[in-house]
């Protein structure tokens, strides 16, 4: 009893800090990157930086969590977080709402995703297939401040393979998933099928949903701040995260978007559940399995807290009000235990505060 109300005040710190020092932070690098949009570039990739930068700032509010990670320089590891989420941002714009589905145009251009992890590699043509090219150095500028920021992590070299690897699976994701509907179901197919005898027990859209989180890289890159991590503890993070803690991360997501991702014609993974009760059961595995993973890591009370965080976070939506939303949520944050309830009340009073 004694230790769990011990974990319980280090996560409500954690949480304090996390809103009084890092949001400021973070509005304050994304308002250099919004001013960097707003006056160069071309008309439509300037208006889809700016609309990356205003409807998907709580990508960079929580990704940001990780500079509260044992070691980490918190405003730099800020700068490397901003710069990486908002280049995942700003292609996800470029890809799903420019009116364009051009299979190597977008490849090329998720050349910025792994490009900013690794810091030894030339820049590439990142428009060279897209039909819009100027963006007077928008793109090019994120990618180098992310490798200014990782050029200062000690142990880097142990967790580049693994960080660059989920950059490559992320990339091929984005890749195939904005593609005409018509093909992009088989294209996904043919691309996630390989891969799951790596992973047994999950299906084909699971496999993507874990692809498609970017908090495995971060947290690969907050644990490289330390100058005394070990290959065995680079190799156990990046098992974790990957498929667990980064597919929760995504089915909690595309949960909350189901409706909507309906209406718009857009992939959605928890839309291949055949029912609620199979998405409350297969977010439930998740959320077990993604625990079981954190209590293997270092720092586990740091993990088991970005993990309520994450279950807070994503249920404290206005868009699990909808009854067959509000039983799943319900019932998941029920199934999680009073702490991750706690959190997810301070993230409906966020929510009314505007702070999220």
């Amino acid at each position: 009893m004694i230790s769990s109300l011990a974990s319980t005040a280090s996560g409500f710190v954690l949480l304090l800090r996390f809103v009084r020092i890092v949001f400021p932070l973070v509005d304050r690098e994304l308002a250099y990157w919004q001013q960097y949009a707003a006056t160069h570039g071309t008309h439509e990739l300037s208006k889809q930086a700016l609309a990356s930068i205003a409807t998907k700032k709580f990508h960079c509010q929580g990704g940001s969590v990780y500079c509260l990670y044992k070691h980490v320089p918190t405003e730099n590891f800020i700068k490397l977080v901003v710069a990486l989420q908002t280049i995942s941002d700003y292609l996800d714009n470029l890809c799903d709402r420019a009116g364009i589905a051009d299979e190597t145009a977008f490849r090329q251009l998720h050349l910025a995703m792994t490009d900013a992890l690794d810091p030894d590699r030339p820049l590439s043509d990142y428009y060279a297939a897209y039909p819009h090219k100027d963006d007077g150095g928008y793109l090019q500028s994120l990618v180098t401040a992310c490798r200014e920021q990782i050029a200062k992590l000690p142990a880097y070299h142990l967790v580049k393979a693994e960080a660059l690897r989920q950059a490559r699976l992320y990339s091929e994701l984005q890749t195939y998933k904005h593609l005409d509907p018509l093909v992009r179901e088989e294209k996904m197919l043919s691309w996630s099928n390989p891969h799951l005898a790596s992973y047994p027990g999950i299906t084909p859209w699971e496999f993507a949903a874990a692809t498609g989180s970017t908090l495995g890289m971060f947290m690969l890159c907050a644990a490289a701040c330390n100058p005394s991590l070990t290959a065995s503890q680079s190799a156990q993070i990046g098992q974790a995260y990957f498929p667990w803690i980064n597919g929760l991360h995504i089915l909690l997501d595309y949960f909350i978007d189901e409706a909507e991702d309906r209406q718009g014609g857009d992939l959605n993974f928890v839309s291949y559940y055949a029912s609620s009760e199979e998405t409350l059961a297969r977010l439930t595995l998740f959320v077990k399995q993604a625990r079981h993973q954190a209590s293997s890591l270092p720092e586990t009370a740091f993990t088991i807290t970005v993990l309520d965080g994450l279950l807070a976070m994503y249920l404290s939506d206005p868009k699990t009000e909808p009854p067959a939303q509000r039983i799943v949520r319900d019932k998941l944050l029920y199934a999680a235990g009073w702490y991750p309830r706690l959190m997810y009340i301070f993230c409906r009073w966020l929510r009314k505060k505007h702070k999220l």
